[in-house]
């Protein structure tokens, strides 16, 4: 586990963006002619175009905003979102959430990228949140769990990418990072303006761990945390029904479900926001060099499926869940966390609603 890590678990704070998912169903579609080019996209509830009482939808979301850019200047342009609402590094590496053909989102992918390769346009891919969600509930914090969490990203995400890397070496790669949705924790009080300052600093050393593995495929990264002023305390804007905020709160407010639905995911606005933010990262060319391909295989589009209605106090539910209440918190348990270090004041639970639709 990298130094920057270690700094972040005795900060006790973390937040990060995206996910959810429940039942799966995935249909298979042969590759089709190489006609024009292709972006791939990959990634878990914000790939998906997630947002509660609508569920999925792969065309739209910050996705869609890109195709729309590259369908500008290609109109032959054709998507395949591969995203997996609820996907883990670990599941996107070994499958067990949404169903591919190839067992796997990432083996979906690199067949793809394989049969198109000189086709190829874009990939893009946003992963890693997920993956610490599960370590801490409403009763308590594993530790020990957050721990193996931050060091399976660390692990596995340049693994993800090494092999998207190889299977698509004269493709561009944009990777994209995440926004701090527990700057909402800001309008619990004072305590919850404390943990959102906290979760600042948590939320730059998870996205900087995303950024090392970008740049260990030569990957730009799509800064949506920048763009949604994640740090910016100042100036303060004013957000109906809440009154004066500070810039990266109200964007919160603004550009996601958290403070009108306890919801972590963007909204339309949001998406758009994020859409930006990878178009601007878009290199006008692949890297110089590559690592070797990867074998390839046929092409998978997956769906997923969320159910069950949430009752009780407001908890995250990431991962994937079949009913009931849920008792995981957002990011890696990132609020039970900052509100143990701060002595359980800001108990501000967040759940993602399902609304019986897609997720």
């Amino acid at each position: 586990m990298s130094a920057r890590v270690v700094r972040s678990l005795s900060a006790m704070a973390l937040a990060a963006g995206s996910l959810g998912a429940v039942g799966v169903i995935a249909t298979s579609q042969p590759a089709s002619a190489a006609t024009g080019s292709y972006y791939l996209a990959l990634g878990d509830s914000l790939g998906a175009g997630y947002q509660p009482g609508l569920g999925d939808n792969k065309t739209g979301g910050y996705v869609g905003a890109v195709l729309a850019h590259l369908k500008q200047t290609d109109p032959s342009v054709e998507l395949n979102n591969l995203s997996c609402s609820g996907e883990t590094t670990g599941t996107m590496l070994n499958g067990g959430i949404c169903t591919y053909p190839q067992g796997n989102q990432l083996a979906a992918g690199v067949a793809f990228a394989k049969a198109h390769k000189n086709e190829l346009s874009l990939i893009t891919i946003d992963i890693g949140a997920n993956d610490i969600d599960s370590c801490a509930t409403t009763t308590g914090v594993d530790f020990t769990c957050l721990a193996k969490g931050l060091a399976t990203v660390n692990t596995q995400l340049p693994q993800i990418l090494g092999q998207l890397r190889a299977a698509a070496p004269n493709a561009r790669l944009v990777v994209v990072n995440y926004y701090n949705p527990f700057l909402a924790a800001w309008l619990t009080g004072t305590s919850g303006q404390t943990l959102a300052k906290t979760s600042v600093t948590l939320a730059d050393t998870f996205d900087g761990e995303i950024a090392s593995a970008a740049a260990g495929v030569k990957a730009p990264v799509a800064d949506v945390q920048t763009a949604f002023s994640s740090s910016d305390f100042t100036p303060t804007v004013t957000v109906k029904p809440y009154g004066s905020l500070p810039l990266n709160v109200a964007r919160i407010c603004q550009w996601t479900w958290m403070c009108s639905k306890d919801n972590i995911h963007a909204n339309d606005a949001g998406y758009a926001v994020m859409g930006k933010a990878v178009i601007a990262a878009i290199p006008a060319a692949p890297p110089t060099s590559s690592p070797s391909s990867s074998p390839s295989a046929s092409t998978t589009t997956a769906t997923g499926v969320s159910s069950s209605p949430v009752s009780g106090p407001p908890v995250v539910t990431d991962g994937p869940a079949s009913g009931g209440n849920e008792s995981v918190l957002v990011g890696a348990g990132a609020a039970a966390i900052a509100v143990s270090a701060l002595g359980g004041a800001a108990a501000m639970r967040i759940r993602r609603r399902r609304d019986g639709g897609r997720s």
